[in-house]
């Protein structure tokens, strides 16, 4: 991952009983200001989700949380630990891991290759064996090249990655984009089994059909803003205002 540069930033409160607290994160991308205050937590054990339209700054959220985007204040606690100022590496060290939307699939590297190349930074991640059982088919393409998998078995290949490094906190971006709905079924389950295992996800979704499946909350984004919170209990009553924030 590439170094990252902060800027000056000022502390705030972490949520008490928060694994990860976010406090008026701002984001740049250059000189163009795309994050303008974002506020949310998450407990550990949870599954919550950042919706919000295109461009409304959620996988910028995401970078910022992993150190990836270079410019950035405010504050982000993970576990206790104040992460703002540490750079990307120190971070999947702290215990927090990001999956891409474009899933990051070494091409001429085999399945088994790809899963092997991520080092354990902590203790408790997933060994291969472990992967196979979350993920059958990996099994049966273990030596299939990363061009030669589906579009689900690449997401399928990056969710088992991150799980072989131990992290606790996992960030997946848009991991259902293109995918048949067999696929989105199934990743759905994962995820849905991850959480029962004690993981905690911040998944950016689109599609809050399948967000409403796996999530206990909801963050609405919009231009840089958390700007409505949605517990899942209350999604099915709330349908036309996120119709409304998401434009479908």
């Amino acid at each position: 991952m590439p170094e990252t540069e902060t800027v000056e930033h000022a502390s705030s409160a972490a949520s008490p009983g928060a694994l990860l607290s976010v406090r008026n994160l701002q984001g740049w991308y250059g000189e163009s200001h795309v994050l303008h205050g974002i506020d949310f937590d998450v407990r550990e054990g949870e599954v919550v989700t950042l919706l919000g339209r295109n461009g409304a700054g959620k996988t910028t959220t995401l970078l910022a949380i992993m150190g990836i985007l270079a410019k950035r204040k405010g504050s982000i606690t993970f576990d206790g630990r104040e992460t703002i100022a540490l750079p990307a590496r120190a971070i999947a060290r702290a215990g927090i891991a990001f999956c891409p939307e474009e899933r990051g699939i070494f091409a001429s590297l085999s399945v088994e290759e790809n899963l092997m190349l991520p080092p354990r930074v902590r203790e408790g991640g997933l060994t291969v064996e472990q992967v196979f059982e979350l993920f059958p088919n990996l099994r049966e393409r273990l030596s299939s090249q990363g061009t030669k998998l589906s579009g689900g078995e690449q997401q399928m290949l990056a969710i088992g990655r991150i799980l072989r490094t131990g992290a606790k906190l996992l960030l997946l971006d848009e991991p259902t984009e293109g995918l048949a709905p067999v696929i989105v079924q199934q990743i759905g389950h994962t995820i849905a089994r991850l959480k029962r295992e004690g993981f905690t996800i911040v998944l950016v979704e689109q599609n809050f059909r399948f967000a409403a499946s796996v999530a206990d909350r909801h963050y609405v984004v919009e231009q840089g803003r958390v700007i409505d919170t949605i517990p899942n209990s209350e999604l099915d009553a709330n349908v036309e205002k996120l119709h409304g924030y998401l434009g479908v």
